[in-house]
């Protein structure tokens, strides 16, 4: 079984557009499928929208959010309701063409994660193409996963590996990043990018700052979640070294040349990096007992496996 979802706000003017537009790709390829169409706090008509083509196909489901969460709320909502083995995403806008689903699948067969590549986007340089391609850049160099464009929402995930990632934030354009910590298979594939016919894009250069820290936070869960002590350690290390050097170097200048050493800022200078590091040591043993906590307080294993042993195959033999 097939499960798409499509986060919508907004979009009254695509709905029925893009609803007819799946349900011929999906009842053409033979397969059981579903559609979750997810209103993020719509303040249009797109809500009644949906319940009317949910009422007419039973293929559809649709949740309603009380408020606008934001797509990574929406996409996390999809995930969870979601009965397919395979889970599709896109975007509501009709720039996404349900025409490339077919070939997500395919390769769903072989990849966990199968990502859309808009390599011939439709959308102003200056204010979307060009901060997309430095983005990309940036995230693939940090995270070490290679994709040319981790903004395009077509993307194909296995059920298993999406539903066992939590989304927060903004963090909906990192996903295959974040679950490359599980050791998944990660393919790329062009598809089709249309110009936005109706409505209007919810997206800006402000989002751009958005991604920096999201990005921060991705690296640091992708190298240190279970560890935190081996990030702020050898910094906290490093400082109260250098502030020791620092002060013994103040200390020999004073009891054994005699010079005046309490109006140097280089003392103040010392005593500071010992101050910093003991707190930076500090926090990484807080860190320590937290994700302790976190672990062990849900049964959450710090490791993954590929195919999840049945109940029946974990019992001992008599």
């Amino acid at each position: 079984m097939v499960s798409i979802v499509v986060p919508l706000y907004n979009e009254e003017e695509n709905i029925r557009l893009l609803y007819s537009s799946l349900k011929g790709v999906m009842d053409a390829l033979q397969e059981d499928y579903e559609i979750i169409f997810v209103d993020d706090g719509s303040t249009d008509d797109t809500a009644d929208i949906l319940d009317e083509i949910e009422q007419n196909d039973r293929k559809v489901n649709v949740l309603h959010f009380r408020r606008n969460f934001g797509q990574t709320a929406a996409f996390a909502a999809g995930f969870d309701h979601a009965r397919g083995d395979v889970i599709v995403t896109m975007d509501g806008d009709m720039q996404n063409d349900p025409k490339d689903i077919p070939s997500l699948l395919e390769m769903s067969r072989e990849f966990d994660i199968v990502s859309g590549w808009r390599k011939n986007r439709k959308d102003r340089f200056i204010t979307r193409r060009l901060p997309s391609m430095l983005a990309n850049w940036l995230i693939s160099r940090v995270t070490g996963v290679r994709l040319h464009d981790y903004g395009c929402s077509l993307k194909a995930y296995r059920a298993d590996v999406a539903k066992n990632i939590r989304l927060y934030g903004e963090m909906h354009r990192f996903l295959p990043a974040i679950a490359n910590w599980y050791g998944v298979r990660i393919a790329e594939i062009e598809t089709t990018h249309h110009p936005r016919r109706y409505g209007r894009s919810k997206y800006g250069l402000s989002r751009t700052i958005k991604v920096i820290l999201d990005l921060i936070t991705v690296k640091f869960l992708q190298s240190f979640s279970t560890k935190p002590i081996q990030a702020f350690g050898p910094i906290g290390l490093l400082s109260v070294f250098l502030g020791l050097l620092i002060s013994s170097y103040l200390s020999f200048e004073k009891f054994f040349l005699g010079k005046t050493i309490g109006n140097r800022p280089l003392l103040l200078l010392g005593v500071l990096l010992i101050i910093v590091g003991i707190q930076l040591v500090g926090m990484g043993l807080l860190g320590e007992m937290l994700v302790r906590v976190y672990h062990e307080s849900q049964g959450k294993p710090i490791y993954t496996l590929k195919q999840p042993k049945s109940e029946k195959d974990t019992k001992p033999n008599p």
